[in-house]
């Protein structure tokens, strides 16, 4: 009998841990598995042998509810970039004897658009060197641009957090008769999903983010300022949620003003800052009272308003993908399908991760308002089913309850 691998990738979620808890069910009932291990800081944790037996860690039913709503990821995480085998070919091997060591023969490996391209460039690998492992991708992002699945788990949480934040927003700003300008910056490089949420309170009659800037679409300073006047000529006091990637004409961040240039360890440059920037603009070509506030971290993994919904689905797809590689289906990610709307349905599926790294979902721009500063009903109707439920939290000393692995 063989044992199943299993590890974590990329920025936290809130739901990430379920997705680990229905591997761990599914080997709970497999006939296939002998014992599930947990490699500690994702890929890096399997190049270096820094494993965990799972089996030994995860014996009881209390301490898989409770890691199931734990935020974050519990097994460590990485930003490891793996360079293709050709120019360098030692982590492989070394990821291969870490496979040979444990009697590994499954592998799953949960994260987004950069784990995605692990999972396929270490299933290339091992197809080419004949290696028989079964390698399959679990989806994780709040930034929902994973390719050829509907939405990613540990988006509904933070969405849900996010339209409630402004919904609170909204109701501390609208206290004050004077003019005022609250940004509020949202996560999202290249994709606006999460700063969509922000039109969410409109369904309980709020009105949710008075402007809604997403970075599929050019942003013009001049047009930024002119819509704010004319909000300001409607209503005191207005809130503008705006994505963190923003950009120009010419694609460069509008936040790039602020930042130091650096880049992470896959390339991609530090933005954070596009609120403040917008701040500074406000201030000096309208003046009046403005505050900028990032969400940043805040919104990754706040469990404690995470959607059930999303907590569901994505132990769901950790069954999924357990199961995909059970039948050996190397080389693929679970995914969902959405069926219907209303009443909401979805269907698992799993698609080729080829077809899925090195791609980005992004909003349909008929998704977004022609004027470029709202969404579009279709935006709410998709979001909508996404944040249903709240999460059974287990509370101690007034405090949720979480599982630690180490």
């Amino acid at each position: 009998m063989y044992n199943l691998l299993v590890a974590q990738s990329g920025g936290p979620t809130a739901v990430i841990n379920a997705t680990l808890v229905g591997i761990l069910q599914g080997a709970h009932t497999s006939s296939k598995v002998e014992t599930v291990y947990g490699a500690k800081y994702g890929i890096e944790g399997v190049i270096e042998d820094d494993i965990l037996n799972l089996n030994e860690l995860m014996k009881d039913t209390q301490a898989l509810a409770t890691l199931k709503y734990t935020p974050s990821s519990a097994l460590g995480t990485c930003r490891y970039k793996l360079k293709d085998w050709h120019m360098d070919e030692e982590p492989y091997r070394k990821i291969v004897e870490t496979f040979y060591k444990y009697n590994i023969k499954y592998f799953i490996y949960i994260g987004g658009n950069d784990s995605m391209d692990t999972v396929d460039k270490l299933t290339q690998y091992c197809k080419i060197h004949k290696h028989d492992f079964v390698i399959v991708g679990a989806p994780k992002t709040i930034d929902n641009d994973l390719n050829l699945t509907d939405h990613c788990p540990g988006y509904g949480s933070a969405a849900k957090y996010i339209a409630t934040t402004i919904a609170e927003l909204e109701r501390d700003t609208a206290v004050y008769n004077v003019p005022a300008v609250t940004v509020v910056e949202i996560m999202g490089r290249n994709a606006g999903w999460l700063t969509a949420a922000a039109a969410l309170p409109r369904l309980n009659g709020g009105n949710g983010a008075d402007l809604i800037y997403l970075c599929e679409k050019e942003f013009n300073i001049d047009r930024f300022i002119a819509d704010v006047e004319e909000k300001l000529k409607q209503k005191n006091n207005i809130l503008i949620a705006v994505s963190e990637g923003i950009k120009d004409k010419n694609g460069t961040y509008i936040s790039e003003q602020m930042s130091s240039g650096a880049v992470d360890n896959f390339g991609h440059k530090y933005i954070a800052g596009a609120a403040r920037a917008l701040e500074k603009l406000v201030r000096d070509r309208i003046g009046c009272k403005v505050r900028a506030v990032e969400l940043n971290l805040m919104q990754r993994a706040a469990a404690h308003i995470g959607s059930e919904t999303d907590v569901v689905e994505a132990m769901l797809l950790g069954q999924k993908a357990f199961h995909s590689a059970m039948d050996g289906e190397g080389g693929k990610m679970a995914a969902i399908k959405r069926v219907s709307n209303d009443p909401y349905r979805i269907e698992l599926i799993t698609v080729p991760v080829d077809q899925v790294a090195n791609h980005e979902k992004m909003v349909p721009l008929e998704w977004i308002s022609e004027d470029g500063h709202d969404v579009m009903e279709e935006m709410i109707t998709y979001l909508k089913p996404l944040i249903q439920g709240e999460t059974n939290i287990q509370y101690e000393n007034g405090m949720p309850k979480q599982y630690k692995l180490f």
